[in-house]
């Protein structure tokens, strides 16, 4: 079952700029300037989506220099494709379930 964490971070995944973000750091580290050339967004708009993503706990920092990357915490994904993968499981034991209307 979902629990309402994963409902929350199931909200922060659902905005397209932030799921293209995470898509992007699922293949490599990548700094601000990087993101900002992949997506096309302003760097405002794009540092307030991170900002909700590692709030989230979904992607973690490292500072170099003047520069901040930002790197895909995969556990997190991993975690949450778990529960879907019982969800889906359970939805299969239960096909055959059908409750008997009053």
């Amino acid at each position: 079952m979902l629990t309402s964490v994963d409902t929350d971070l199931i909200r922060v995944l659902a905005d397209p700029l932030r799921l293209r973000i995470v898509t992007l750091l699922a293949r490599e580290t990548l700094c601000t300037t990087h993101l900002v050339e992949e997506t096309g967004a302003r760097q405002t708009n794009l540092s307030n989506h991170l900002k909700v993503l590692r709030e989230a706990g979904v992607v973690e920092t490292e500072p170099c220099g003047r520069f901040t990357y930002y790197r895909l915490k995969p556990d997190v994904i991993a975690s949450l494709a778990g529960r879907f993968a019982d969800l889906a499981e359970s939805a299969r034991a239960a096909a055959d379930n059908k409750r008997a209307c009053p």
